[in-house]
């Protein structure tokens, strides 16, 4: 199979498995979103779902978590892991927030990526989710079922990213970084599958003989 082929077999069977692609992290804004993301950092978007009412009960918007103590964000985000890291950066993008953009999370990558935090792929995720604007998010899930593919050659999530915007439409590529990750979570797994297992790895590769080695993010 082409590559060109793959492609359209990808885009085909992940529409018509996941039509609809709810986005995984509980939020109700572009700042919810923001910091719920910002939290999903080595960790998963369940105890994300699980930790995030608590905080949001205790401040929703950049000027209530501004006002509030490092050490009691601390506390409620413990269990999402780095939490000291996490919090400091929570209270301190919110501050900034209030400080030079009237509270509200600014729709542009370049700005969001200034915050405390917030890197390349979490930037990408506020911009597609929050305010439709199309970007590819890369995570560990998309790193490796693009090189199982044969999509990337994988060197990194920088050109991994890449190719998989050159490689599809557009007007894809915030529906699909949700499809791929939901299928890598479903039927790709890390473990479940190595490149020979899966139907679209089958079907892309069905001479592969030996497992897909892929290059960790």
């Amino acid at each position: 199979m082409l590559k060109a082929e793959r492609v359209q077999y990808i885009l085909d069977k992940l529409q018509s498995l996941y039509p609809e692609t709810p986005i995984p992290l509980d939020h109700s804004d572009p700042y919810t979103l923001l910091v719920a993301v910002l939290l999903s950092a080595q960790c998963t978007d369940e105890r994300v779902n699980q930790v995030t009412p608590a905080l949001f009960a205790l401040a929703d918007n950049a000027r209530d978590m501004a006002r509030q103590d490092v050490d009691k964000i601390q506390q409620i985000i413990r269990p999402c892991g780095l939490s000291p890291q996490k919090a400091k950066a929570i209270k301190r993008l919110s501050e900034i927030l209030v400080e030079d953009y009237d509270g509200e999370v600014p729709q542009d990558m370049e700005a969001l990526e200034q915050l405390p935090g917030v890197g390349h792929k979490t930037a990408s995720v506020v911009m597609s989710q929050a305010f439709g604007e199309p970007a590819f998010p890369v995570d560990t899930h998309i790193h490796r079922l693009a090189q199982r593919w044969g999509l990337t050659s994988g060197k990194s999530v920088v050109q991994t990213e890449r190719d998989l915007k050159r490689l599809f439409p557009r007007d894809a590529w915030n529906r699909l970084h949700l499809q791929i990750i939901y299928y890598g979570r479903e039927f790709c797994t890390a473990r479940g599958c190595d490149g020979r297992v899966c139907e679209i790895c089958r079907t892309c590769y069905p001479d592969r003989k030996h497992p897909k080695k892929t290059r960790k993010a």
